[in-house]
């Protein structure tokens, strides 16, 4: 079983889009997937429980039958920094409890979706760190293709593996559709960022293609 941490330079850079279409196009090869999104801020009540809009989203491409509490354990009602809600609730994040269910179901891939950029905390004390490598996950950075983009994405790629993890790969997903020097802006990051660039998502596109390294090293 392969896990993988979706994380981004940013929130509202498509981190769920691109989980999505990830799950998708795996599930094209056959290789049996599910997802989760251990935490979430931003949601609404559905039959007198939280639920929120990307965590569906994924349980929707997921490929496999799980409830809404497995696949995000710790959700919130207000959009802002889980951090502060966990802290005013007196929740605690517990990444080997995660770790459990994800380890619990029979999969080739599990696709799990962190919160806005890499250093946003999940509570007090939890860091995306700790929820990547309690699960075993090595992480892929969706880096949104706009203005600024360059900065944030090799910060985002250096502070990744100087917390020890490996950084199987970026995807760029073009969240600007107007943006200048678009395709210069990829080349410039593939030759700074050492980690493969496995997919690009242009502005409107709803599938993605998976670059040959990343389905040759995951099928091996």
């Amino acid at each position: 079983m392969r896990n993988y941490y979706i994380t981004g330079t940013d929130t509202e850079i498509g981190k769920t889009r691109v989980s999505c279409q990830l799950l998708r196009a795996l599930q094209a090869r056959g290789i049996s997937t599910t997802a989760y999104k251990p935490v979430a801020s931003g949601a609404e009540l559905v039959a007198g429980k939280l639920q929120n809009e990307d965590a569906l989203a994924l349980m929707a491409a997921s490929g496999t039958a799980q409830t809404y509490t497995d696949i995000n354990p710790w959700c919130f009602a207000e959009a802002v920094a889980p951090h502060f809600l966990a802290a005013e609730a007196g929740v605690n994040i517990d990444p080997q409890r995660m770790a459990s269910i994800i380890n619990q179901t029979e999969v080739d891939v599990a696709v799990i979706e962190g919160v806005g950029g890499w250093l946003a905390p999940l509570d007090a004390n939890t860091t995306q760190a700790d929820m990547a490598r309690a699960a075993g996950a090595t992480v892929i950075l969706v880096v949104g293709m706009r203005l600024g983009c360059i900065n944030h994405a090799l910060l985002s790629a250096e502070r990744i593996e100087n917390d020890g993890l490996v950084l199987t790969g970026w995807v760029a997903n073009q969240v600007d559709a107007t943006m200048d020097r678009y395709q210069e802006n990829i080349e410039t990051l593939t030759a700074r960022i050492t980690a493969p660039l496995i997919a690009t998502v242009a502005w409107g596109e709803q599938s993605m293609e998976l670059s040959d390294v990343f389905l040759g090293d995951l099928l091996t």
